[in-house]
């Protein structure tokens, strides 16, 4: 197990320790001191040796005969006895596996490996090494926080998180909750403040999520599985997930699934388990029991109410029946003695000690004639095997107990029935353990007095005498005197009840502090936050209040309610998920599926439907070429029409139904995105066309654009996440004619729809009639404003905005781009100013201009992206880190680009329009004639930067520099050189042509001929021949008539 990864650490008594060291120490001196006389007393015949002999083999007989009763002997059955074991035994079944632990031996769960991953990925990296710059956080924000939930049902775990998520609130957490069902908690957590959105996993995704704007997410329970669909999406695999378990289910059916060969459905849960940054149990017991799910992402979080709660609806549903089903008497002391739930081999010298303490008990109890006593003795322990129960059989007969008054049972039977039986429970184990025993919190719910050893976690919430009883582990008299103390004159004793009934409230409310503080303590590792994000409290800083107990006042009304198990309702999910799996399957294996029937009939009529009509519009096409007159040409001219009529075909060809009706459209609006998780942001009208930023994530029967495929640097990671969006800009503006054909463009961020701000029908209209009224000429359109924008709730200027968004460093990385972009050598004010006049700037990448405008701001943008890259490139791709973030961030100077539009806009001098997305109103911002005197029109004007365009090109055809260089990588390279090679190539190519030709006709003037052998006879007449044979057939008739 990947946090369990050294093994058990376990640990020795110290008084163990010694005498173990002692004897390895006697074992190495033998040899080097004077032998002992007891030793020279048995070497030097002073004992007969045969009497020696059968001394040790009497003594190792009777060893080996116990040992057949001792559970370790247990372990090592085979596994047939397995076959017979009812659900629960198997929650202990695989524990044995891990191996047994030996008497007085510790065990602790510490996942190191975990907390010290988050330690290095969470750690703020002051000062950059390169560049001296020092990082800040401004929040703006407070930090978001998402819980999903299978449903929303009154069970224990809501009441947990319930109460956690109270103590976030308090940090200064902002919290949204998801449900894949309604229920009752519905009102409960609308009560507290908190947002309650029930969404629909399916095909259809009726209510879609943007898990981006998000700081983490908080699952809870096993059910919540289907949320994962989406969480192991593209671009959601990145949100920080801490999911919580407190389910046996999954870790019981995870050993039938091995049986029986379900190995892709084991892998499918290992990759959900993998998924998530952090899985969460409550005891490490239970995580023990996910082993084979474990990623080295397991944490250990104690206390819940659950126990509390099943005891509640336990009292109310048995009483004294439980007695009697069990064969007890009402009237009968019950004492039970329990011990830890892991298996290990001293754990029979412990019940022996227990039951030894117990037998003076005894004296005070009357047997009848058939020697039966009213004070009865159960074992209970998680050894489920006839043996031990043997075992215990033997050591209570060689203590002399009255026959039928010790009893084994094994944990994995009803063990709530058998503590509701109970009049006192005593724990009858020295385990030091890491968290509180399960099985006092138990008891102690359930209102019976408990008899503990002072060990260091059961005295942290045990005190002697006031909500229950402790004994020193090592005087095991001390606890014949307290049960002396607790029954008397056959009866528990007024001391007991009140101690119990002490109990039982500080069980109800047990481990909420350790709960609460757990949990902040986790986020607090786990969550990486942005610079404008406010960092959330302390953990120290929770109110008290808030850590004493659990929500019960807030399901107060849902209390008498009736009750279902959480884990039958996992058992129900699993059937349920199997055989989805299983007919999932068996659909994959014979190829075919209801789905993929209907979709491939759709294609198969849509392609008859298309066939049909290409047939129809080659006919008619035959024969209107033949009604027309046919020029005739050369053959070159005839060659370079079946060329030209090829490549209209292949364009004709390419063309499908949103792309014809794009034709006649003014705009396009080009929708970028990354991975599945974003198709349900995208919009299918034909205004609207998809760009994927990746090959794998693309949409089907779909014309989206593949960007990779038209600018190979997006098939790098490091740049496509960079980029960002800007790869989108680049993809398109690289040789846009071949595929861009409108005269606007604009650009609209899958964001913006989750955050329902994309432009609805009304705007979209309004919009489209400005452009085509030129009602503000050269002039970007913007419709997500940035002083609505969730990260500048304080309304602050653009340059704050941005230095809130870059850890601090916007306004230094901008001013050193634009020096190494515009070659400044020395140290001058290189900032444009972004005035503070009232009006607003535009966010999210959502924007429209015209075309030719587009490819001026692509020729600034590249060469901008390309100065950010030359100064970041070389320590944030070895590091992870950049300036512009407080922890590794793979997307670096994205945030920067998001703003650029607004400098190139406002200094080249073009008009700045909002558009509401709503209404479709428009409002002009930051007035032409507002800006006099503030633009930089010399630095951002046309011919200066295709100056600079141009030289890079000519650097780069030229030169063809070695180094590292990202802006060929970017787009076109072209200067007026390039134009000229082309001419002068094309130049050579056809006088190539013109003196190929000519050597043609030359060697076919010289060529060598044959000269004529003999005449030439011209062939006779056909007259001659027939008067040949008229001439034949006369004389054949005059030598017939001859007589």
């Amino acid at each position: 197990m990947g946090s369990l990864e050294s093994g058990l650490p376990l640990k020795r008594e110290a008084l163990l320790r010694s005498s173990s060291a002692g004897s390895r120490s006697e074992k190495h001196l033998f040899l080097q001191r004077p032998r002992s006389r007891f030793s020279r007393f048995l070497l030097f015949k002073k004992l007969d040796y045969l009497q020696w002999i059968c001394t040790v083999a009497v003594f190792l007989f009777f060893v080996v005969l116990f040992q057949m009763f001792l559970p370790g002997s247990v372990i090592e059955k085979s596994e047939d006895s397995r076959k017979g074991w009812s659900l629960v035994t198997g929650d202990f079944s695989n524990l044995k596996e891990i191996g047994g632990l030996d008497f007085g031996e510790d065990i602790k769960f510490e996942p190191s490996r975990l907390l010290e991953k988050f330690r290095k990925e969470n750690r703020v990296v002051n000062v950059s090494s390169s560049f001296n710059r020092t990082l800040k956080r401004f929040g703006y924000r407070k930090p978001q926080l998402a819980l999903v939930f299978a449903d929303l049902l009154v069970d224990p775990q809501q009441m947990l998180m319930v109460t956690v998520a109270t103590a976030l609130q308090e940090l200064g957490y902002s919290l949204q909750v998801y449900s894949l069902g309604d229920g009752p908690v519905h009102k409960i957590w609308e009560g507290i403040g908190v947002p309650v959105t029930i969404i629909q996993m399916n095909h259809k995704m009726e209510k879609a999520v943007d898990w981006l704007s998000f700081d983490g997410i908080l699952v809870a329970s096993l059910e919540a599985r289907s949320a994962f669909s989406c969480f192991m999406q593209e671009p959601f695999k990145s949100v920080p997930l801490m999911w919580t378990i407190h389910e046996k289910a999954l870790a019981i059916r995870s050993r039938e699934y091995n049986a029986s060969g379900q190995i892709d459905l084991m892998n499918d849960w290992k990759k959900i388990f993998s998924r998530a940054s952090v899985v969460v149990f409550p005891d490490p017991l239970l995580s023990m029991m996910y082993t084979d799910f474990d990623a080295g992402n397991y944490y250990i979080i104690p206390g819940s109410p659950a126990e509390a709660w099943k005891a509640d609806t336990m009292t109310a549903l048995r009483k004294d029946d439980t007695r009697l089903k069990m064969g007890y008497k009402p009237d009968d002391i019950i004492i039970v003695v329990v011990g830890s739930e892991y298996l290990y081999k001293g754990l029979w010298l412990e019940h022996a000690l227990v039951l030894q303490a117990l037998l003076p008990l005894f004296a005070d109890f009357p047997f009848d004639n058939s020697s039966n006593s009213s004070l009865k003795i159960i074992v209970l322990s998680g050894v489920s095997s006839s043996n031990y129960s043997l075992a215990i059989e033997t050591i209570a007969g060689n203590l002399h107990y009255p026959k039928g008054a010790v009893k084994h049972l094994c944990l994995d039977e009803d063990s709530g029935s058998v503590l509701s039986a109970a009049d006192v429970v005593i724990y009858g184990t020295f385990l030091e353990e890491q968290h509180f025993p399960q099985i006092l919190t138990k008891a102690m719910s359930m209102g019976r007095p408990i008899v503990a050893p002072d060990l260091t976690m059961i005295k942290k919430y045990v005190d002697d005498r006031v909500n229950g009883f402790l004994f020193p582990k090592r005087n095991i008299k001390a606890l014949t005197q307290i049960m002396l103390q607790l029954i008397s004159k056959e009866k528990i004793s007024p001391l007991a009840r009140n101690v119990s009934s002490r109990g039982k409230e500080v069980a109800k409310n047990l481990m909420v502090q350790e709960t609460v503080e757990g949990y902040a303590f986790l986020l607090e590792n786990v969550l990486r936050l942005p610079s404008e994000v406010e960092s959330p409290k302390a953990v120290i800083d929770i109110p008290p209040k808030l850590k004493e107990k659990w929500s019960w006042h807030l399901f107060e009304s849902y209390l008498n309610s009736t009750y279902e198990d959480r884990n039958l309702k996992s058992f129900i999910f699993l059937n349920k998920v199997e055989e989805q799996w299983n007919h999932t399957q068996s659909d994959s294996s014979r190829h075919i599926d209801s789905n993929d029937e209907s979709f491939s009939y759709e294609i198969w009529a849509d392609e008859k439907i298309t066939a049909t009509l290409n047939a129809r519009k080659r006919r008619e096409d035959d024969e209107i070429k033949d009604r027309t007159e046919q020029p005739h040409g050369t053959w070159d001219d005839v060659y370079r029409s079946a060329k030209k009529a090829d490549r209209s075909r292949n364009d004709l060809h390419e063309r499908d139904e949103g792309e014809l009706l794009r034709t006649g459209q003014p705009l396009c609006i080009y929708e970028p995105f990354f991975g599945e998780g974003t198709w349900s942001f995208l919009h299918a009208t034909s205004l609207y066309r998809g760009i994927g930023l990746s090959t794998k994530g693309r949409r089907p029967r779909t014309d989206d654009i593949d960007a990779p495929s038209r600018l190979s640097i997006l098939s790098n990671p490091y740049y496509r996440d960079v980029l960002g969006e800007y790869g989108a800009f680049f993809a398109i503006a690289n040789r846009i004619d071949r595929i861009h054909k409108n005269a606007w463009i604009g650009f609209q961020s899958w964001r913006a729809t989750a955050r329902k701000e994309s432009l609805s029908k009304i705007a979209e209209k309004a919009l489209l009639d400005a452009i085509e009224a030129r009602r503000y000429g050269d002039a970007l359109y913007f419709w997500v404003r940035m002083d609505m924008d969730p990260r500048n709730r304080l309304k602050q200027d653009f340059w704050s905005f941005c230095d809130a968004l870059n850890a601090g460093n916007c306004k230094f990385a901008f001013s050193e781009a634009l020096k190494r972009m515009y070659g400044i050598k020395h140290d001058m004010e290189s900032l444009p100013p972004m005035p503070e006049d009232g009006d607003t700037w535009s966010v999210m990448l959502s924007w429209a201009m015209p075309t030719r405008s587009f490819l001026e701001f692509v020729m600034f943008s590249r060469m901008f992206v390309d100065s950010l890259d030359a100064q970041m490139y070389d320590e944030h791709h070895q590091s992870g880190h950049c300036y512009l973030s407080l922890s590794k961030d793979k997307h670096c100077y994205s945030r920067l680009l998001e703003l650029l539009v607004n400098v190139w806009a406002y200094h080249s001098g073009r008009q700045m329009v909002y558009v509401n997305p709503d209404t479709g109103s428009m409002q002009e911002q930051h007035k032409i004639s507002s800006r006099r005197g503030k633009m930089w029109v010399k630095w951002f004007a046309y011919s200066t930067l295709k100056s600079m365009d141009e030289d890079l090109a000519e650097e780069a055809d030229s030169d063809r520099p070695k180094r590292r260089w990202l802006w060929p990588s970017t787009g076109e390279v072209f200067w007026q050189g390039i134009f000229e090679k082309e001419r002068d190539q094309r130049m050579r190519q056809k006088e190539q042509r013109k003196q190929h030709s000519k050597d043609k006709l030359r060697r076919m003037r010289s060529k060598h001929r044959q000269k004529v052998i003999g005449k030439y006879v011209k062939p006779p007449p056909e007259d001659v021949e027939n008067s040949n044979s008229t001439m034949f057939t006369l004389q054949f008739q005059q030598n017939h008539t001859q007589p």
